[in-house]
């Protein structure tokens, strides 16, 4: 087999819903093998027997992207059937509630930072380490940032600077990555409308004070703006990328 003929292989993290579902079936459509990843096994599966009446392949694997375990055993998953990964998308993340900081349980501090920080982590490694040894060697990871990569939202401390140190964490693959052909980028998304997102439709707290409903985009803008990143030759990269709603509050004063 020559690597032209090599099955391109990705991992999809929080591949069981919303954005990471809508970018496991865009990878399937561009030919690759996805590995589908989430904590609940049911709709990884559901994603799996879609793709086998599309005619494409979903490995589904339940994984806890907090646990340092789990991670590895989801790579040598990986290793063990495919030999290899081409592109990660490092999209499993949950938020707090949007209270005063001192009303938010150290609890959901702690809950955002291991999966939204200690997660992309995890998985990076995992990619990284796949990815330096494997023939041929590099790879690319995508991971899923936010509009709070950059700018808050009233009363979101703790998601606010996990995004921030997903930044951080990028940047730090996309230098450490050279030597091997590991290229990093970051897509940072403003109000993407799934499951997770609808309650933005009935108003969002702004800046002011006020409560306002925000424009929303449809996912499969999302999706399309990863496939264009997973599918770039590894000598070329988008370091940022966002996609937003043209018109939601986030260029400009609040």
């Amino acid at each position: 087999m020559t690597d032209n003929t090599l099955p391109k292989i990705a991992l999809v993290t929080g591949a069981g819903s919303g954005i990471g579902r809508a970018v496991a079936l865009g990878l399937l459509a561009d030919g690759y093998k996805v590995v589908a990843t989430g904590r609940r096994i049911e709709p990884l599966q559901e994603l799996a027997t879609l793709a086998k009446e599309q005619g494409g392949e979903v490995l589904p694997v339940s994984t806890d992207v907090r646990d340092p375990a789990s991670v590895e055993a989801l790579f040598a998953t990986i290793e063990e059937v495919y030999g290899r990964v081409d592109v990660v998308f490092n999209n499993a993340g949950v938020n707090a509630p949007a209270v005063p900081m001192d009303e938010l349980p150290v609890e959901k501090w702690l809950s955002v930072i291991e999966t939204n920080v200690t997660g992309v982590f995890l998985c990076s490694r995992g990619a990284f380490g796949l990815m330096r040894k494997q023939t041929p060697q590099g790879g690319r990871i995508i991971n899923n940032g936010s509009i709070s990569a950059h700018t808050p939202r009233p009363f979101t401390a703790p998601y606010t600077a996990s995004k921030h140190a997903v930044s951080g964490i990028t940047k730090a693959i996309a230098l450490d990555g050279r030597e091997f052909n590991i290229a990093c980028s970051q897509i940072d998304i403003g109000n993407a409308l799934t499951e997770l997102s609808v309650r933005m439709t009935k108003g969002v707290r702004q800046a002011n004070g006020e409560t306002a409903v925000e424009p929303m985009i449809d996912v499969k803008h999302i999706a399309d703006a990863v496939r264009y990143i997973a599918n770039l030759p590894l000598s070329a990269n988008v370091l940022n990328m966002t996609v937003m709603a043209t018109n939601m509050p986030f260029v400009g004063r609040g």
